[in-house]
C-alpha cells in the first residue's frame, strides 16, 4: 500500500468501487482525520487541506495537535519471550529497547516492495 505524505502526517489511500471514490484518513493520531477525492490530485488536495485545517483548528482552539508515530509504543508478549529477550540483550551488553529496534529495523528492511 502507498501513503500520503504531508507536514509529517501520512494518510491511508483506499478505493470504495460502490462510490467510484478514493478517499483515506491519517494514520497513527487518536483524532480523525478523513479526505476524499474522485482523482488522485483530488485525493492529495483534500489530504493536505484536511491536516491544514486540522493543525489550524487546533491552533484556534489552543490545543496541541496529535502527532503521529511518536516514537514509543507498548508491546504485549509472552513472559517468556521477555525473559528470553531481555537476557539476550544483557548478553549481548545492549538494552532491551536497542535489541527490539534492531529486530524491527530487520523486519522491516525484509519487506517486499
Amino acid at each position: 500500500m502507498k501513503y500520503l505524505e504531508f507536514k509529517g502526517y501520512t494518510g491511508s489511500i483506499e478505493y470504495s468501487r460502490e462510490d467510484n471514490l478514493l478517499y483515506g484518513k491519517v494514520l497513527g493520531i487518536q483524532d480523525l482525520i478523513s479526505f476524499e477525492g474522485k482523482t488522485g490530485k483530488e485525493l492529495e488536495d483534500d489530504f493536505r487541506n484536511a491536516v491544514k485545517d486540522y493543525l489550524e483548528e487546533c491552533n484556534e482552539k489552543g490545543i496541541q495537535p496529535d502527532r503521529p508515530f511518536k516514537g514509543n509504543f507498548n508491546v504485549r508478549i509472552p513472559s517468556s519471550l521477555h525473559r528470553e529477550a531481555s537476557l539476550m540483550a544483557l548478553e549481548s551488553g545492549t538494552s532491551l529497547n536497542n535489541l527490539v529496534a534492531e529486530a524491527i529495523r530487520d523486519h522491516v528492511a525484509r519487506k517486499p516492495a
